[in-house]
């Protein structure tokens, strides 16, 4: 295998700094939900047109109409998703939104499950119960604190559900294409649903102060294209899993930055609960028989 010039895990912690950051900027612009969304991809989609038409535009003949079809639904749900995830920072922590959006992995476990009848092992169904154990313990803890926290949570929970079904959807079509054009694509369709809803809603598109637009701009460029570029060119060189791991770490970075940009601090059971979320994650993703084999297998 060919050897990257820097260790693959410098450019992961970099990458998870990057998905950290998403939060922040969100609730550091004060513009409504729907409008950071829609600007976030717009500004992405303008960022990735020229090497787009350069290099990948060709790509785009090869899509069917199931595959057009499959690629608007995505769209349509990955648009979604980040107004639930982006409304729901203004009702709860942002410790709590973003540890409850990375259930993600329990989200596509249930999916396979009723729509692709994927069997399920001792080891799924005990992962699925702890981290859905630990978000009932984060939502219960808001629940006492503020109703508008839980209301929030819930907004989360919802958010992670579609950021399931846009990757169900899309994922047949990303097999076909480079990610590059799959992406383009995908954040094209997000675009103008979010230019639709926006526009529907009656919330509005400018002006907007200097600030605001910057956070727009950032969120397209680092969480977006630069955190999620980072993770793409790390999984060349290590596992999959690895990778999945790294970004459960991302409500880790969210929680502290908060801290000490909003002063927002942690009950016990908001840690103890996304300690075990993470804890039922990381079972999920880790090949426990691959475990046992490092610290267990007995030296020739």
């Amino acid at each position: 295998m060919e050897q990257p010039k820097i260790h693959p895990y410098i450019p992961i912690i970099i990458g998870v700094i990057s998905v950290a950051l998403s939060a922040i900027f969100v609730k550091l612009a004060t513009a409504d939900s729907g409008v950071i969304a829609f600007y976030r991809m717009l500004f992405s989609v303008i960022l990735m047109l020229p090497l787009f038409l350069l290099k990948y535009r060709r790509e785009l003949f090869r899509l069917s109409r199931k595959d057009w079809t499959f690629s608007a639904i995505a769209g349509i749900f990955l648009a979604f998703h980040f107004i639930l995830w982006f409304e729901s920072l203004n009702y709860t922590s942002v410790a709590s939104s973003t540890v409850l959006v990375t259930l993600q992995p329990i989200f596509a476990l249930a999916g396979t499950y009723f729509f692709f009848k994927e069997k399920l092992s001792l080891k799924t169904i005990t992962s699925a119960a702890i981290a859905i154990a630990g978000s009932i313990i984060i939502s219960w803890s808001d629940f006492k604190v503020s109703g508008t926290a839980f209301y929030g949570d819930m907004l989360a929970l919802a958010g992670c559900a579609l950021i399931t079904a846009y990757l169900l959807f899309g994922q047949e079509v990303r097999k076909r294409l480079s990610l590059i054009t799959y992406t383009f694509v995908l954040y094209s369709i997000s675009t103008i649903t979010l230019f639709f809803y926006v526009l529907i809603k009656g919330e509005s598109f400018g002006p907007y102060d200097a600030s605001n637009w910057f956070w727009f701009f950032l969120l397209a460029l680092i969480p977006n294209l630069f955190g999620h570029s980072l993770f793409n060119w790390a999984v060349k060189y290590v596992s999959t899993n690895v990778i999945s791991i790294a970004i459960l770490f991302e409500p880790v970075g969210a929680a502290i930055l908060a801290y000490y940009i909003f002063q927002e601090t942690l009950s016990i059971s908001q840690i103890a609960g996304g300690i075990v979320v993470i804890s039922g994650i990381v079972l999920f993703i880790v090949d426990g028989n691959k475990i046992r084999r490092i610290f267990f297998s007995k030296k020739a």
